[in-house]
C-alpha cells in the first residue's frame, strides 16, 4: 500500500470519506434536488466524479492550499459539492447568510481575507459585486445558476458547468492529482471556518479541524443509530454549523441522502415529497409550523374544531407517555389511537413528519409548551445543544429518555461543568481551535485548563443531565431578587400563534415589560374573520382589538408563571405592540433570528423608558432597511396596555 492510499484509507478528512462512500455506497443516492418540480438524484460515485470535476477546475483558477473560499446561496448540492472540492486540494470554506446585506458579508470577506467567492446566482454575485473595490485579496467569482448572467463580462466571472468542464480536462491529463491531493491532508488540518452569528457584536470565525468535524458526525451517527439508509432534508441555512454537521459531516460519515429542496418557498411542499428520517431545525422553525397548524384550525368547522380540541386533550394528558413506551390502560390506548387516526396522524402527514425517525431542535431554547406540543402528537421531537465552537456537539436528549426541562446528558466524550458564576462549560471533540485572526477571544474563550467558556448559564441536575437558562449576559435579577430569564418569558409568549417575537425587559427592575411583535399572518387572519379592515403591520399593531388580543395572551403567560413561586413575581406588567418587525437587515436580529438585546437596548431606548414610567402611550421613530438596500424611516404612535397579574398560587405554595 502507498503512502497516499494509506492516508485515504484513514478516512480523517471529510473528502476522504467521500471516496470511501464512493466505494462502499456507490450506487446509493447521495443528493437529490428538487428542480422545475422533478427531483433529481446523484448517486456517491457520481457525486465523487462532481466533486472531483469541481476541486481540477478550481485549481487551474488558482486556487492553492491555505486558500479561503466563500459559499454563498441556498442549499443546493452543487454547493455541497464545493465545499468537498475545496477542502480535497487544502482550501477552506466558509459559508456565508444567504440573506445578508452586501455590508455585511464585507466584514466576513475582508477579515477572512476570501481570494475566491462561490454563488449559487446573480443575486449573491451582484452583492459582492457591488463591495469588491473594498476587498483586495477577492480575485475570482463563481456563480452556479446562470440565469440573468448572459451580459456579465468581467474577466473574474467564471460558471460552474465551465469549471467543471476545465476540471473534466484537467483530469484527463492529471488522473491522480485529485487523490493525491485528497491524501495530503490528515484530520488535524483546519476544515473550514464558520462565524458566528454576533449577538454581541462583529461575528467571530470560529475554525474547525476535520477531526472536530467528523469526531462530532460519528458520536452523534453511534448515539442516534444513522445508517446509509437515512433521508435528510437540507433546507437551514449553509452558514449554520447546525446544517453543516448534518448535511455534509454526518451525511459522509453514515453515508445518507441529503435532500435540497426547489427553494425556500417551496420547503413544506418539497418535505412532504421526500418525507425525511431526519430533521433538524432551529425553534423558530417549530414554532411557525404550530402557527400555521393553529391558523388552519381557526379556519376549519365546528366539528373538526372539536374533534381537535378534543384529541389534543387526549395527547397532552398521554401523548408523552405513548411516545416513552409508558404503560397505559386499556381506555387510554383506544382514545389515543383514535386520536391518531383522526388528528394526530393527519397532522404529521401534512406536515411531512410521517416517516421521522428523530427530529431535532437546537440554536435556541424551544418553549416547553411548543415543544410538549410535537411530543404529544408522537413526534420524536428532541433538544441538542451545542454551540458552533463544539460543531454543535455537545448534549443530546435521548430517546425514551427525553425530560421537556433539560437538554439531556452529555454526548460521548463531552465533559461537562458549571463554573462559580454559573456558566455552563465543556470540553468536546468537537472543540474548535480558536479564532481566526483573534487570539484575545481564544483566551477568553478556552481557558488554560481546556475548559470552554459558554456564555450560557445552567446547572448540571442530580441525574447528570443539563438545564440551560438563558444566555448568562441576559439572566438578571429584578430589585425583588427575582431570577430575570428573559427568554423563558419570550417563548412561552411565542407559543402563541399571534405572536412572532417578544423581548422582555425585567433586569434591576421592580417589574417586567416587553416588546411583543405581531404575526402578521395569524394576527390578519384572525382580523379578516373578525370584519376588521387594515392596510399593512404598522396599522394591524395599532388596532385597539388586536391589543385586547395580545392582552389575552400576555394574561395567559402570566397565570402560568403565577405557579411557580420563583417567577410569579416575574409577570408581565405593561407591553407594546412594535409598529414593524424586527429584522435581520435592521441589526436587531442575527441572521438565525437571535435578539441582538444591545442594538434593541440602544435603538428603542425612549420605548423602554416609556414602558417603565407612567404614559400609556409613545411616538416614536425608526430607521429601517428596505429589500433592495435603501434606507428609510417609520413614524409610529404606539400605545402602551397593562397586563393582569397574579397571586401566586397554591400549586407554586
Amino acid at each position: 500500500m502507498t503512502d497516499a492510499q494509506a492516508s485515504l484509507a484513514a478516512c480523517d478528512t471529510v473528502p476522504k470519506l467521500l471516496l470511501r462512500n464512493a466505494t462502499k455506497f456507490t450506487d446509493k443516492t447521495a443528493y437529490r434536488v428538487k428542480d422545475l418540480g422533478i427531483w433529481q438524484a446523484w448517486s456517491w460515485a457520481e457525486t465523487a466524479d462532481e466533486v472531483r470535476n469541481l476541486a481540477l477546475g478550481f485549481a487551474a483558477l488558482g486556487m492553492v492550499r491555505g486558500d479561503k473560499v466563500a459559499i454563498v446561496g441556498s442549499n443546493r448540492p452543487e454547493l455541497y459539492w464545493a465545499i468537498d472540492a475545496i477542502e480535497a486540494i487544502g482550501g477552506i470554506p466558509i459559508p456565508l447568510y444567504a440573506d445578508s446585506v452586501a455590508d455585511e458579508m464585507r466584514y466576513v470577506l475582508e477579515h477572512a481575507e476570501v481570494r475566491f467567492a462561490i454563488c449559487e446566482d446573480q443575486e449573491q454575485i451582484d452583492k459582492i459585486m457591488s463591495i469588491m473595490t473594498h476587498l483586495p485579496k477577492l480575485e475570482t467569482l463563481i456563480f452556479e445558476d446562470q440565469r440573468g448572467m448572459r451580459h456579465y463580462q468581467e474577466t473574474f466571472l467564471h460558471s460552474f458547468e465551465k469549471v467543471q468542464e476545465t476540471g473534466r480536462k484537467e483530469n484527463a491529463a492529471k488522473p491522480e492529482f485529485f487523490e493525491n491531493e485528497v491524501a495530503k491532508a490528515n484530520g488535524e488540518d483546519m476544515a473550514m471556518v464558520v462565524y458566528t452569528s454576533g449577538t454581541t457584536g462583529n461575528p467571530k470565525g470560529v475554525m474547525l479541524t476535520h477531526n472536530a468535524l467528523i469526531d462530532a458526525a460519528k458520536g452523534l451517527c453511534d448515539i442516534e443509530g444513522y445508517s446509509e439508509d437515512e433521508d435528510f432534508l437540507a433546507y437551514l441555512p449553509m452558514a449554520w454549523i447546525g446544517d453543516h454537521l448534518f448535511s455534509t459531516v454526518a451525511g459522509h460519515y453514515a453515508g445518507f441522502a441529503v435532500n435540497c429542496p426547489e427553494s425556500t418557498d417551496t420547503v413544506m411542499t418539497d418535505l412532504k415529497d421526500i418525507g425525511p428520517t431526519i430533521l433538524f431545525s432551529p425553534p423558530a422553525i417549530f414554532e411557525n409550523f404550530l402557527t400555521q397548524i393553529q391558523i388552519r384550525m381557526e379556519d376549519s368547522g365546528k366539528f373538526k374544531r372539536w374533534i381537535y380540541d378534543r384529541y389534543m386533550k387526549v395527547a397532552d394528558e398521554i401523548g408523552v407517555k405513548e411516545l416513552e413506551g409508558g404503560s397505559l390502560s386499556f381506555a387510554e390506548r383506544i382514545s389515543y389511537t383514535l386520536g391518531h387516526y383522526l388528528v394526530y396522524g393527519p397532522l404529521k402527514d401534512n406536515l411531512g413528519f410521517t416517516r421521522c425517525k428523530k427530529v431535532y431542535t437546537g440554536g435556541a431554547p424551544l418553549g416547553e409548551e411548543v415543544f410538549n406540543f410535537y411530543r404529544s402528537i408522537g413526534l420524536n421531537l428532541k433538544q441538542i445543544y451545542g454551540q458552533t465552537e463544539s460543531t454543535a456537539y455537545c448534549c443530546i436528549q435521548l430517546d425514551g429518555k427525553v425530560r421537556r426541562d433539560t437538554v439531556g446528558p452529555p454526548c460521548p466524550g463531552v465533559e461537562l461543568a458549571i463554573s462559580d458564576s454559573g456558566e455552563i462549560l465543556y470540553k468536546s471533540p468537537g472543540t474548535f481551535i480558536g479564532y481566526y485572526k483573534n487570539d484575545e477571544a481564544t483566551r477568553e474563550t478556552i481557558d488554560e485548563d481546556g475548559w470552554v467558556h459558554t456564555g450560557d448559564a445552567g446547572i448540571i441536575d442530580d441525574s447528570g443531565e443539563l438545564r440551560v437558562i438563558d444566555r448568562a449576559k441576559d439572566v438578571g435579577v429584578m430589585n425583588d431578587g427575582t431570577l430575570f430569564a428573559p427568554q423563558y418569558i419570550e417563548n412561552k409568549l411565542k407559543f402563541f400563534p399571534y405572536i412572532r417575537e417578544a423581548v422582555a425587559h425585567g433586569d434591576k427592575r421592580d417589574e417586567v415589560n416587553a416588546f411583543i411583535n405581531i404575526d402578521l399572518e395569524a394576527v390578519g387572519n384572525w382580523a379578516e374573520r373578525q370584519g376588521l379592515s387594515y392596510t399593512n403591520y404598522t396599522d394591524l399593531a395599532s388596532n385597539e382589538a388586536v391589543y385586547d388580543l395580545i392582552k389575552s395572551c400576555v394574561e395567559e403567560v402570566n397565570k402560568t408563571l403565577a405557579e411557580d413561586s420563583q417567577l410569579a413575581n416575574a409577570q408581565i406588567n405593561r407591553f407594546l405592540l412594535l409598529h414593524k418587525e424586527l429584522d435581520a437587515d435592521d441589526g436587531e436580529l442575527t441572521r438565525t433570528r437571535k435578539v441582538r438585546r444591545r442594538v434593541i437596548a440602544d435603538r428603542y431606548g425612549a420605548m423602554i423608558d416609556a414602558l417603565y414610567s407612567d404614559v400609556d402611550a409613545v411616538d416614536v421613530e425608526t430607521e429601517v432597511t428596505f429589500e433592495d438596500g435603501r434606507k428609510g424611516s417609520m413614524k409610529a404612535h404606539l400605545n402602551i396596555l397593562a397586563a393582569e397579574r397574579f397571586a401566586t398560587t397554591a400549586k407554586a405554595a
